[in-house]
């Protein structure tokens, strides 16, 4: 048996080298090799008598030698080249007609009969659960481009790959066991890329328009860079503006938790220590102390109060562009129909977004600038009433405390 198996193997790699051209990278001698290598995979596995496993190995060395004949009929020229060489070694005819009907058996009309044939037929398309089965079919894709077999679109060609990996299947129970996984993965992927490839054409479909092109696409670079730049400083600045706000609000809030502490320890400790004719002298520096104390709180409280709007604004309003949309206060009141429409407006006047957002951020500057002057202003309240209390403190203890 590996005498004529191994003599087989000689003659393939010789006359694929010496017959076969150039332009066919898929049928050769590497694709031949690797279908010998499916079929020993396959009756490891298989039950087989020794001339079984070399009638179906001998039809795997010969079944593709026809191509160097004509690739139309290569079956054909393969039976013919298997049967020239078999007869030579004197090769028992019962024998040899197996191998021609395995052989055979691989033309695409054809369907396997014996288990031998279906062990050549699954070794043949064992490339469809091929890890690099993306390989192997460009290589048969420019393999039809050279030898006039069609030129394919990249669509086209996974449409014909699709169109084969639903026609076909595995007749083998190795095969169905531990090829149909990948051959199933590798389909998934080809439908995958025809889909993506699909969005592509659909999206450039849409640009062209009938031949017109989109508003979008009449912008020069410049001013899609402007566009760019504008929503980068209007996010920046309004983030910016939000964080400064937050920054005073709890500023403000801090001044008013600290003097409501000292509110609430004058009223409950200081104030019932007048009582005692002793302690007259703390009478001033904490009427001082506590009148500062209420005006920080005052003014904390301004600082930190909201704004009430009138929350309505007319349909006129926007189309003459007096109104701001991008703050709550002056649509909470409007009817969601009218405010929808109104920023369905907004959005598609470029120049009046852009107005809004500008309008937007002035006024949130305002207000900013606003509650920075009053919390200063809070702040200093509070250093001087702390001062002035604790002069006040060391007056009138030197002079009432000495007096009493």
């Amino acid at each position: 048996m590996e005498t004529i198996l191994i003599k087989a193997e000689r003659f393939a790699l010789d006359y694929l080298n010496e017959k076969l051209q150039a332009n066919f990278i898929y049928h050769n001698y590497s694709h031949t090799q690797f279908v010998v290598t499916k079929v020993a995979e396959i009756i490891s596995i298989e039950k087989l008598s020794k001339d079984d496993e070399e009638i179906v190995l001998l039809a795997a060395w010969f079944h593709d030698l026809g191509y160097t004949i004509d690739k139309a009929n290569h079956e054909e020229h393969s039976i013919t080249i298997a049967a020239d060489f078999l007869m030579l070694e004197n090769y028992p005819p019962e024998k040899l007609t197996a191998v021609i009907a395995c052989i055979n058996a691989t033309k695409v009309n054809e369907t396997p009969v014996t288990l031998l044939e279906k062990v050549l037929c699954d070794a043949d398309f064992a490339h469809l659960a091929a890890a690099n089965y993306g390989k192997l079919s460009q290589q048969l894709r420019l393999e039809f481009e050279n030898i006039g077999c069609g030129k394919y679109t990249d669509n086209q060609w996974i449409e014909e790959n699709i169109a084969v990996f639903n026609a076909h299947k595995y007749y083998t129970k190795y095969a169905n066991v531990h090829w149909t996984f990948g051959k199933n993965d590798n389909l998934i992927e080809l439908i995958i890329e025809l889909k993506k490839n699909n969005k592509r054409e659909d999206k450039k479909g849409d640009k062209k328009d009938d031949g017109k092109k989109d508003k979008k696409e009449l912008e020069s670079p410049k001013e899609s860079k402007l566009d760019k730049s504008a929503e980068i400083l209007f996010k920046v600045m309004s983030s910016n503006h939000l964080k400064l706000s937050y920054i005073a609000d709890r500023k403000a809030n801090i001044l008013l938790s600290v003097n409501a502490i000292i509110l609430s320890i004058s009223l409950s400790k200081v104030i019932p220590k007048f009582e005692n004719t002793e302690n007259v002298y703390l009478l001033y520096p904490t009427i001082i102390f506590v009148s500062f104390s209420v005006i920080s709180i005052i003014l904390s409280v301004i600082v930190t109060r909201p704004s009430v709007t009138s929350g309505k604004f007319t349909k006129e309003d926007v189309v003459q562009k007096k109104v701001n949309l991008m703050f709550f206060g002056n649509f909470h009141k409007m009817e969601l129909d009218d405010f929808e429409d109104s920023l369905k407006d907004i959005a598609e006047d470029k120049e009046y977004l852009f107005s809004a957002m500008t309008k937007d951020l002035y006024l949130l500057g305002k207000v900013l600038d606003r509650k920075y002057r009053i919390l200063r202003l809070n702040y200093n309240v509070f250093i001087i009433g702390i001062i002035i209390s604790v002069i006040a403190f060391f007056i009138s203890y030197k002079f009432l405390s000495n007096a009493i």
